[in-house]
C-alpha cells in the first residue's frame, strides 16, 4: 500500500475548489486512488500528474482507457537458495524452482518456477502467505514474487510472463495486480527475453494484464486499464 497526497496549488499560490475523478485501477489498484484536476480530465493543462508518496514522486498520465505509471526499474541479483529455503518451501512446496533473485532496493524476492509448468499451475497454487512471517529468518524479504515464463500457445498466447505477489509483512496476503512488483519483474524478464516491450499477466483471483515498456533512462512505464467510478468537487 502506498500512502500519498496530491498537491493542488493554483497559479497564484492559493488553494482552490477542485474537481476530481476517482478511478479504480483495474490492473494497478495499490498505486492510485484518484486524480485531482483544476477543471476536468479533458481540460487539464498538464498531461502528466505527479503524486508525492512515501516512495517518492509517482508520475502518471492517461492514454485512452489506460493509466501509465512511470516507475524506477529495479535490478535483481542471484539469491542463494539455502538462505531462504524455508520461505521457498512455504511458497511453492516441492515445485521446481528454475531461478531465484533478490532486489535489495525493494526487498522483494523473485522466485521463477520451471518453464515446464503451465500458467494454470501458478493460478491454482494454494499459498499460505501468513506462514511467510514465521519462516523468513533473514529479515531482508518484505515481498515475494512468483513468476513463470509465458507460453506462445493456448490462453497464454501473447503474455511474455506471469506472476503472483505476496506481501504479508505489510498486511497484504496477496495483491491482485502490483505495479511495484512489475518494476522488478520488468528488469528480470527484459534480461531473460531480450525485450524492452512486454505484455504481462498477474494471476491473482481477479487477475490483470499489464503493458510494459522499458526506457533508456533506467525507468519503466507500466500501463493498466482503469474505470471511472465517481465524479465530484473537492474543496481543499
Amino acid at each position: 500500500m502506498t500512502l500519498l497526497k496530491v498537491l493542488a496549488l493554483d497559479s497564484d499560490g492559493s488553494l482552490q475548489p477542485m474537481k476530481f475523478l476517482c478511478v479504480v485501477m483495474l490492473h494497478l489498484p495499490q498505486l492510485l486512488f484518484c486524480f485531482t484536476y483544476k477543471v476536468c480530465l479533458q481540460e487539464n493543462t498538464n498531461s502528466v500528474l505527479t503524486f508525492v508518496t512515501l516512495s517518492g514522486e509517482l508520475k502518471t498520465r492517461r492514454e485512452k482507457d489506460h493509466i501509465v505509471l512511470d516507475l524506477p526499474l529495479y535490478s535483481t541479483y542471484p539469491q542463494a537458495l539455502e538462505e531462504v529455503g524455508e520461505l521457498i518451501k512455504a511458497a511453492v512446496g516441492d515445485m521446481i524452482v528454475q531461478d531465484l533473485r533478490y532486489s535489495p532496493d525493494t526487498k522483494k524476492l523473485l522466485v521463477r518456477i520451471s518453464d515446464a509448468y503451465e500458467r494454470s499451475v501458478l493460478e491454482k497454487l494454494q499459498v499460505n502467505a501468513q506462514q511467510f512471517l514465521s519462516v523468513e529468518k533473514t529479515g531482508k524479504v518484505k515481498g515475494l514474487i512468483l513468476t513463470l515464463k509465458g507460453n506462445s500457445s493456448g490462453k497464454d498466447k501473447g503474455h511474455d510472463f506471469h506472476s503472483r505477489y505476496f506481501a504479508p509483512w505489510y498486511g497484504v496476503l496477496e495483491d491482485p495486480v502490483t505495479g511495484s512488483a512489475h518494476a522488478v519483474l520488468s528488469s528480470y524478464w527484459s534480461e531473460q527475453l531480450g525485450k524492452t516491450e512486454m505484455l504481462a499477466f498477474q494471476c491473482s483471483r481477479r487477475g490483470g494484464e499489464l503493458k510494459i515498456s522499458l526506457r533508456n533512462d533506467g525507468r519503466v512505464e507500466i500501463a493498466g486499464q482503469f474505470a471511472i467510478v465517481l465524479k465530484g468537487n473537492l474543496t481543499l
